[in-house]
């Protein structure tokens, strides 16, 4: 199954702040180069090489047109190769996303179908697209008039779960301490509501900043937290108190045999 489609970026860099490397005697900006690791010289860039360590200091050259011809053309055709489930999707593993649309009017129908079959069937559609003259793997599934993309990590690219949790440890659990748990995330309870997102780092960047601009002070940094978390129950109902969570709640009742 295949139609016409056009790739549109998803995601902007817009608003972060950037920073320019200035020469901290003149203020003036400073530029980066290479150099070589034994003399010190600048190698300019028709001097330049792309180089795979093959064994140590053992360098095997690569030519940028040798690179060129593994690189596939840019193609605008979505061919999908499977579907899966929404609901087995492993979010570890997508990584960019991109708007997709049809390509052009001759496009729109077979585009709209694929879309609405998918939403109907709850899946998405697996494939590889051309992006940067690479072939990626990607993910594909329904988004209001459109659809999105999203390019995927290879099997290679994720650190094995096992690796990290092999080691830490499952305590039994505490009734109580999972029921007063389970009455905080009944408070916290809210919609998924991107917009209230907030980048605290690129705030205080901005804030600062601006302090430098107007000749003021820079805002004091956050607090440190005071103290460690210790007694996690104690914690727990403090959170409760100040959600105005009632704490006398009915002890959990014990199973009776019958």
């Amino acid at each position: 199954m295949s139609c016409g489609v056009k790739i549109v970026g998803a995601t902007s860099e817009a608003s972060k702040i950037h920073f320019k490397i200035l020469n901290r005697k003149d203020g003036l900006p400073v530029k980066s180069a290479y150099v070589d690791e034994e003399t010190g010289d600048v190698v300019e860039a028709e001097d330049q090489i792309k180089g795979y360590e093959a064994d140590k200091g053992d360098f095997i050259h690569v030519e940028p047109d040798e690179i060129k011809k593994l690189k596939l053309t840019s193609q605008h055709t979505l061919d999908v190769d499977s579907f899966v489930p929404v609901a087995e999707i492993d979010t570890r593993y997508l990584e960019k996303p991109y708007y997709l649309i049809p390509a052009d009017g001759a496009s729109l129908e077979a585009f709209a179908v694929l879309r609405d079959a998918m939403a109907k069937k709850r899946v998405a559609a697996r494939s590889c697209v051309v992006l940067y003259q690479r072939g990626r793997e990607v993910l594909i599934q329904p988004l209001g008039k459109g659809m999105l993309l999203t390019e995927l990590r290879t099997h290679n690219e994720m650190t094995s779960e096992d690796t990290v949790f092999d080691d830490v440890k499952s305590p039994k659990d505490d009734a109580d301490l999972l029921e007063i748990a389970g009455l905080l995330i009944d408070k916290k309870v809210t919609k998924f509501d991107p917009s209230k997102f907030e980048d605290t780092y690129e705030d205080a960047l901005i804030a600062m900043i601006d302090a430098k601009r107007k000749g003021k002070k820079p805002p004091k940094p956050a607090p440190k937290p005071k103290e460690n978390v210790v007694d996690l129950a104690s914690v727990l109902r403090k959170s409760l108190a100040k959600e105005g969570i009632n704490q006398d709640r009915p002890k959990a009742k014990s199973r009776k045999s019958a």
